[in-house]
């Protein structure tokens, strides 16, 4: 079932499916709530799926400002109470994580699954701040030497050659959310969240490394890690029988109270 609400000033899209104990999947940058199909798949007919579109993707508008991970999560929250969910289980993939990880820092949450989640600020490394400092610098250079639009087209040239596929790929407004939203460390609250935690990784993940997840099982409480040998960053698409697997195991109670009814 399709749902829409209108909340902090945006249309906001998600989908409900199944009957159970209820559990949130969240989508990583980039994507939509069709990413996590196969997550959703695997949980149904024992749990109660609300799969989320978050603003700026998939039929869901733009924020109208530059969002930060607080307002993401305030969303999230907002569709909890709209719901008249209790303790809801959470599922976070990439950027989902960081949503996953504030929420469940100060909300009654079942179960938290972290998947190749981002969260830990990464280490840059010298050649990073050249990259970025040669970027701003030619930002305010390049319309005074060439031009306002002769200026733009080279920046969007440069831009296009340095800059990460989320970034070029995204609109002006979603740029200025994603360089917000990497740049907050949510290694402070981790401690702070009470419920299980499960963290699956893909080994070979480059966007969200091995050692972001054994920062993020030391700092949370109750976490468990599982590392998938040859996946990178879409451990639940590049191994799914194994992630069903995993996922079904730490969800056993969950999925039989329901199966139990049927």
């Amino acid at each position: 079932m399709d749902k829409n609400l209108h909340i902090d000033g945006v249309d906001f899209h998600y989908t409900v499916a199944g009957e159970g104990v209820p559990i949130v999947l969240m989508h990583g940058w980039g994507c939509n709530h069709t990413t996590l199909a196969s997550i959703e798949n695997a949980l149904l007919p024992g749990m109660k799926v609300y799969n989320v579109d978050f603003p700026g993707f998939g039929t869901s508008s733009e924020p109208s400002e530059v969002w930060g991970v607080e307002e993401y999560t305030r969303l999230i929250e907002h569709l909890v109470k709209h719901e008249e969910i209790d303790t809801p289980v959470l599922l976070g993939h990439s950027f989902g994580g960081r949503v996953g990880i504030l929420y469940a820092s100060r909300n009654k949450v079942n179960k938290l699954i972290l998947v190749d989640a981002a969260g830990v600020k990464p280490k840059r490394s010298v050649k990073y701040y050249v990259k970025v400092y040669s970027y701003k610098a030619m930002k305010h250079l390049l319309p005074l030497i060439l031009g306002k639009e002769k200026g733009q087209k080279m920046l969007d040239k440069y831009r296009g050659k340095s800059g990460s596929s989320d970034y070029n790929n995204s609109t002006p407004k979603m740029r200025a959310i994603l360089s917000k939203v990497v740049n907050e460390d949510l290694k402070h609250v981790m401690p702070r969240i009470k419920c299980p935690t499960l963290l699956i990784w893909g080994k070979n993940d480059t966007a969200t490394p091995l050692k972001d997840a054994q920062v993020m099982e030391k700092l949370i409480p109750d976490a468990g890690l599982v590392a998938f040998d040859g996946a990178g960053h879409y451990s639940f698409l590049e191994n799914p029988y194994r992630f069903a697997a995993v996922l079904k195991s730490f969800l056993k109670d969950e999925m039989t109270r329901e199966m139990s009814c049927l």
